[in-house]
C-alpha cells in the first residue's frame, strides 16, 4: 500500500514563522514536522509515497529529494494553484494507483503506528479518530461497533485526526480542480462506507505556534 502526505498548506496561523519556511519544515524535537512522518511511515513498512505541496515547495522537495536518504521512495506532485484537501489528493491518484491508499495530514504531530491500518472490504473510507482537542470540542464524526457516522442535532462525536485510509473511488469521479476532502467523507458515512477507530495517544494539530512548541516540548519527553 502507498501512503500520501499533505503537505500543501500556507501555514497563514503559523506566520511569522512560515514567511520563509513551508510549515512542513519547521523543526519539531531537531527534525523537519514532515520527517516524523516518513520515518513512520517507513517503519511501518509503508514506503512509496506521495507527497504534495504548493507554497515553498520547492524547499520541501529539496529537502527531502527522492526519500533515499530516510528509505522510501518519493513522488512529488506540485500543485500551481490551491486545490485544497480533496483535489490536492485528487490531483496525485495517478501516482497512487488503484487500490488503498494511507492519507496522512502534514500538520499533524503523533506517535501514531501505522503499520495496522487497512480498509475493510466494501468501505471507501478508514479513519482514525481521537478525543477532541480544545480547538473542535464538538468532534467531527460517531463511532460506533467500527462504523463512522455523522452526529445528528446536539450529538458530540469524535475529532478526525487527519489519519486514514482512502479508496480511489471516493474521489475520482470529482471534478477536476480545488473542492474538500470533508463534504465526501460525510456522504460515504452516510451510505454506510465508512469505517473508523479510536487513537488514544499522542497528537497535536500543530496549527498555531503555541501548539508547535507543545508538539516540540512532547517530542523531546
Amino acid at each position: 500500500m502507498k501512503a500520501m502526505i499533505l503537505a500543501a498548506g500556507k501555514g497563514e496561523r503559523m506566520r511569522p514563522l512560515t514567511l520563509h519556511t513551508p510549515k512542513p519544515l519547521l523543526k519539531v524535537g531537531d527534525k523537519p514536522l514532515l520527517q516524523w512522518h516518513i520515518e513512520a511511515l517507513a517503519a511501518a513498512g509503508l514506503r512509496e509515497l506521495v507527497i504534495n505541496h504548493a507554497w515553498l515547495g520547492e524547499q520541501i522537495e529539496s529537502t527531502f529529494g527522492d526519500g533515499a536518504a530516510l528509505g522510501v521512495q518519493i513522488a512529488w506532485s506540485a500543485e500551481g494553484e490551491p486545490l485544497e484537501t480533496g483535489g490536492g489528493i485528487q490531483r496525485a491518484l495517478p501516482l497512487l494507483g488503484d487500490g488503498p491508499f494511507v492519507l496522512v495530514n502534514g500538520d499533524v504531530w503523533t506517535r501514531f503506528d501505522f503499520a495496522h491500518l487497512s480498509l475493510p472490504p466494501g468501505k471507501l473510507a478508514h479513519l482514525v479518530l481521537i478525543d477532541n482537542p480544545a480547538h473542535n470540542p464538538n468532534g467531527d464524526f460517531l463511532l460506533t461497533a467500527g462504523d463512522v457516522g455523522n452526529p445528528g442535532n446536539g450529538e458530540k462525536g469524535l475529532t478526525y485526526s487527519g489519519i486514514a485510509v482512502l479508496h480511489p473511488a471516493l474521489l475520482v469521479e470529482q471534478l477536476a480542480g480545488a473542492f474538500a476532502l470533508a463534504p465526501l467523507l460525510r456522504q460515504a458515512a452516510d451510505q454506510g462506507r465508512v469505517s473508523g477507530e479510536h487513537f488514544r495517544g499522542p497528537w497535536i494539530d500543530v496549527g498555531t505556534p503555541e501548539r508547535l512548541a507543545e508538539a516540540d516540548r512532547q517530542a523531546r519527553a
